[in-house]
């Protein structure tokens, strides 16, 4: 996985973290666990506030 695969990010981040809501996540938490995801290979350096924003939206999403 890498910082695009926002969908694939925010399954594997609902499967982690079933009881979180993502609102209450702050963007260096969720960094982090996006890093520490199983399968997750992409550099730390290419990740913005914007592609957390996307990934939060996501995760919002796929608990709808």
């Amino acid at each position: 996985m890498r910082w695009t695969d926002i969908q694939d990010i925010a399954i594997e981040l609902t499967e982690q973290y079933p009881d979180r809501d993502p609102l209450t996540v702050n963007f260096v938490d969720l960094r982090s666990w996006v890093l520490a995801l199983e399968g997750f290979d992409d550099a730390a350096d290419r990740c913005g506030e914007k592609i957390l924003e996307a990934i939060q939206a996501a995760w919002i999403e796929e608990l709808d």
